[in-house]
């Protein structure tokens, strides 16, 4: 019989032995859950009060959204889920979110570790342990060794960790081995405004700043191996030539034309068009019908490069750290 570990016993972990199960009914499968916690639930934890059971909280998700992309592929798990009184429709409106048309919010009744309980009940006998802490997954006579803080390892024919990114990168054995052949990377774009604020700054100031705001939204994050901070001084274009004409004409013989996304728009699209326009440009296109002699008239030519461009293109500035 092969023994199939999962490791993490919230939504994912206990739907996917759930699903495991109901799509593998004739396989002989032993299905086994470790979760580091005293209880189920991950992210969808609900809180009972020791005075009284009754009385909960729900400290991950408050309610589940089900949006129009996901409608009809899901919709077998919210019939199930309905079904079984685990989910409930809200019908109170939601504070200050802007609802996407045709999508619903769901609230449950028993506490939203109810959903990750339920499935753990589909899983038709899964063995479930607590307080197992994984901490090194490694490769022995092609099954895989588990170990854990405290206890004897354990070996099994498939390992599914769903755990957080953050907690997977921490795993020691030969999981690290395998992948530091490449290296996980994490690239951090800044916003818009940040990058207005800090464009003068030196990168070096600016890094520590950034990889504090990232500690803060992913705690626990290895330390990395190398760090590279770029700016973008253009990054992005804001406001384009109107009209998004592809190129700008500056001057036709001998021929002066510019082009790039600021003479249409910011993505692979828009490099696309100014390419084509730029190498096959219409005369018609240009600002100043008569032709424009280089020699003697150069600080005319430049300062309709600085007109055109100053006035038409507003571009943003990024900071990204890889």
């Amino acid at each position: 019989m092969a023994r199939v570990l999962i490791v993490g016993a919230g939504p994912t972990g206990s739907l996917c032995a759930a699903l495991l199960r109901r799509e593998l009914p004739q396989r002989p499968l032993r299905i086994v859950l470790w979760d580091k916690a005293r209880g189920a639930g991950g992210r969808m934890t609900t809180s009972r009060s020791p005075h009284n059971p009754r009385c909960t909280a729900d400290l991950g998700a408050q309610y589940i959204t089900l949006r129009p992309a996901y409608a009809l592929k899901h919709q077998s798990f919210y019939e199930d889920l309905l079904a079984h009184g685990v989910l409930k429709p809200l019908t109170a409106p939601v504070e200050g979110m802007v609802m996407e048309e045709g999508s619903h919010n769901f609230v449950t009744p028993q506490g939203i570790s109810s959903i990750v309980k339920h499935y753990l009940t589909e899983s038709a006998g899964a063995d479930v342990f607590y307080e197992h802490h994984v901490t090194q997954i490694y490769l022995r006579g092609g099954k895989w060794e588990v170990c854990k803080k405290t206890g004897s390892p354990e070996q099994f024919d498939i390992v599914v960790l769903t755990i957080p990114v953050p907690q997977i990168l921490q795993l020691q054995g030969d999981i690290v081995n395998k992948s530091s052949e490449f290296g996980p990377s994490v690239v951090v774009h800044t916003s818009v405004p940040f990058g207005t604020a800090h464009l003068e700054w030196d990168k070096e100031k600016v890094q520590p700043i950034i990889l504090d705001h990232l500690e803060n939204i992913m705690p626990g994050l290895p330390k990395p191996t190398s760090i590279k901070c770029q700016k973008w001084r253009y990054s992005q274009v804001t406001k384009a030539i109107p009209s998004c004409p592809g190129q700008m004409t500056l001057h036709i013989k001998p021929l002066l034309v510019c082009g790039g996304d600021g003479f249409t728009h910011s993505n692979f699209d828009g490099d696309e068009v100014p390419i084509k326009c730029a190498a096959y440009p219409k005369s018609g296109a240009t600002r100043n019908k008569q032709p424009v002699p280089v020699k003697g008239r150069k600080k005319r030519v430049l300062e309709r490069i600085q007109v055109d461009i100053q006035m038409y293109i507003s571009h943003v500035t990024r900071f990204v750290i890889s």
